[in-house]
């Protein structure tokens, strides 16, 4: 039986789609997971068909004796794969060890690594000023040496999403952002870069053997706030030629410094006086609404034809439309128990809107936005405009109401 294994993934988001879509190019779908939380909610997986529980998803070994049972079960293992970054090396590890196909260790981590990326592309129009805080030195020799270059970011090069990415504006929130970041990860250096100021875009990838396709182009707005946390994206239908044209050669020089040659990634860039520089690069389609943004703008679904890629296959990359959308999120405005939410059927009625999806349950604890985690619901709205799609998204996203408690009972 044809089986695709994943490692790891979400309950909802992209990750989990690409589940479903396997299912839906006929695989037998295995999950490996270390979130017991799953095992429990076994029913509410009916596209995982087989669920895994591992100790850990990061021994090696642990998993090859998983994925060696399936084998000795008749299973013809096609593809391993995550769609979630935290796995995205291990996931290539484990199928360079059954000689499946993969993407390259060396180009995961190239941009896993915020370092490495500004490493390899410090000799391009693409990469802002940084610098790098090992705490050999002086911390406060460090800071001096940078305070001519405020405001700066400040940001662990490892960690993903937005709750280790900090903006320290003076000389003082710089001490403060380093300190914290080198005292919860003590073992780690602290990338320093040049704050970026411009609108910001998001292009996701996908790499085979015809070369770079650059699959959709978003924009991004960001909560204005010391977080960096986008709480709206839209994909758009039309760019200006030049806007497009500069947009692709600098995707195509970016990808090909970190020597991608197969798989997806996707970019965010900053456009800075008339100049692309790269925010960040990550070896994944982004999680959460995006494949289904892009899937009700395009009619591609990018996790099913990266699964495709990944077992030999052509993806499918003609659009069959070609809308604006936008996505909005909602977070809260304090912190409590999750009593309920109200509004929905009212915000999918609203003309325009595609889906209404609310992440949390009864009882959970909400917070003020801190990460990107801290976003509770979206909305994907369609327009012939990208004004009339973000119109539509923020008007259903007007009736949902989060009604929340200080202490739970329940």
């Amino acid at each position: 039986m044809r089986t695709i294994v994943f490692i790891g993934s979400n309950k909802s988001g992209s990750s989990r789609e690409a589940i479903r879509a396997a299912e839906r190019l006929g695989f037998f779908t295995v999950l490996l997971t270390d979130r017991r939380t799953f095992v429990n909610q076994r029913l509410e997986f009916p596209d995982v068909h087989r669920m895994i529980h591992c100790d850990s998803l990061y021994d090696l070994d642990e998993l090859a004796k998983k994925i060696d049972v399936l084998k000795e079960q008749g299973k013809v293992v096609e593809a391993i794969v995550s769609f979630l970054e935290a796995h995205s090396q291990t996931a290539a590890k484990m199928a360079e060890r059954y000689d499946l196909r993969h993407v390259s260790l060396d180009a995961i981590l190239r941009m896993s690594d915020k370092i490495q990326t500004r490493e390899t592309l410090k000799d391009t129009p693409y990469c802002p000023y940084y610098t790098v805080y090992d705490g050999t030195g002086k911390l406060t020799d460090f800071i001096d040496e940078n305070t001519s270059q405020l405001p700066l970011v400040v940001k662990s090069p490892q960690s993903t999403g937005s709750k280790d990415v900090l903006k320290a504006n003076t000389s003082d929130e710089l001490l403060t952002h380093l300190t914290k970041l080198r005292d919860k990860y003590p073992d780690q250096p602290v990338l320093v870069e040049e704050y970026l100021d411009g609108p910001q875009y998001l292009v996701e990838v996908l790499v085979d053997d015809r070369g770079i396709h650059l699959v959709a182009v978003i924009e991004q707005e960001i909560m204005k706030k010391r977080r960096f946390i986008v709480i709206g994206y839209t994909v758009l239908a039309e760019m200006p030629a030049s806007l497009k044209s500069s947009l692709t050669e600098a995707v195509s020089d970016i990808v090909k410094k970190m020597e991608l040659e197969k798989g997806a990634c996707h970019l965010e860039l900053r456009l800075v006086h008339g100049e692309w520089k790269l925010i960040e690069i990550n070896p994944r389609i982004s999680g959460g609404a995006m494949n289904r943004m892009i899937e009700v703008a395009t009619g591609i679904n990018l996790v099913q034809e990266t699964i495709r890629l990944m077992v030999g296959e052509r993806p499918r990359l003609k659009r069959e439309s070609n809308h604006y959308v936008y996505t909005h999120y909602l977070t809260v405005r304090e912190t409590g128990y999750l009593e309920r939410v109200t509004g929905k059927k009212r915000a999918a009625r609203i003309d325009g809107v595609r889906e209404v999806f609310v992440k949390p349950r009864k009882g959970q604890k909400l917070y003020v936005p801190e990460s990107m985690g801290h976003r509770y619901a979206y909305i994907i709205a369609i327009g012939e405009t990208k004004e009339e799609a973000k119109s539509a998204a923020k008007r259903a996203g007007d009736e949902i109401k989060f009604t929340l408690t200080r202490r739970w009972n329940g």
